[in-house]
């Protein structure tokens, strides 16, 4: 499966579109689930996105909502395909906010503000172990592992070159001066961020923020005075 295809995303717009079908046919979803023979749960589920589609309902379906265009029976059946098959997170287990990550793992741009902490898709390695240690009490060192590599494998969506992610970026200055861990971990972070193609994210505002935050010279400025500070501080006794 192509990084890129998503099963939980693919599932709830298949869902949306025969919710579309369904109401343009005038019928209710007790009528559709009737003349299949199946429970009205199946129905609901099959619109929400919670349950897989095969593409024996899909033709099913189009048959009853009276969808003759192949070329549109083609996409559907395709997104039903797609709908069956397992995101990579799915290889890590029972991993928490999966709904977020097959989102994430979809998308095209993502808009995020950070009052806190780095996010998760900038963090290097180190500052993400320290984070998933110090925020996430009584986890197993195998249960940190299995959370710090999903970490990491989810960053390779900004770098897969055939699917680019425009990741948009708004930190407060409390998420580049809170210590974590060390000064050593946070120069390597800092530093992480101080590249021209990261640092013009910064200037890329929107809502109320924009009037707040810095532009991309300035954010440059900021960010190396920042990491100067952390690498006084590695430096003393």
């Amino acid at each position: 499966m192509a990084a890129r295809i998503d099963p939980t995303v693919r599932r709830r717009r298949l869902g949306t579109e025969f919710r579309r079908l369904r109401q343009g046919s005038g019928l209710k979803s007790i009528e559709v689930a009737e003349r299949l023979m199946v429970s009205q749960p199946k129905i609901s589920h099959l619109e929400n996105g919670r349950r897989t589609v095969s593409p024996r309902d899909v033709r099913d379906l189009c048959a009853i909502y009276g969808v003759t265009d192949e070329q549109v029976i083609g996409s559907l059946m395709q997104m039903a395909r797609e709908s069956g098959q397992r995101g990579w997170w799915h290889a890590y287990g029972d991993i928490p906010q999966s709904v977020y990550i097959a989102l994430e793992t979809d998308t095209t741009s993502l808009h995020t503000y950070e009052p806190m902490a780095i996010p998760g898709l900038l963090q290097t390695l180190a500052y993400a172990q320290a984070v998933i240690g110090e925020t996430i009490p009584l986890l197993t060192a195998e249960e940190a592992g299995t959370r710090l590599k999903v970490r990491l494998r989810r960053q390779h969506r900004i770098y897969d070159p055939a699917y680019t992610l425009r990741l948009w970026v708004v930190l407060e200055e409390s998420a580049l001066r809170r210590v974590v861990d060390s000064p050593d971990v946070m120069r390597e972070q800092v530093e992480h961020l101080d590249k021209p193609s990261d640092v013009q994210q910064y200037g890329v505002l929107y809502g109320r923020l924009q009037a707040h935050s810095l532009d991309p010279d300035s954010s440059r400025d900021f960010i190396t005075d920042v990491s100067k500070t952390y690498i006084d501080a590695a430096s003393r006794p």
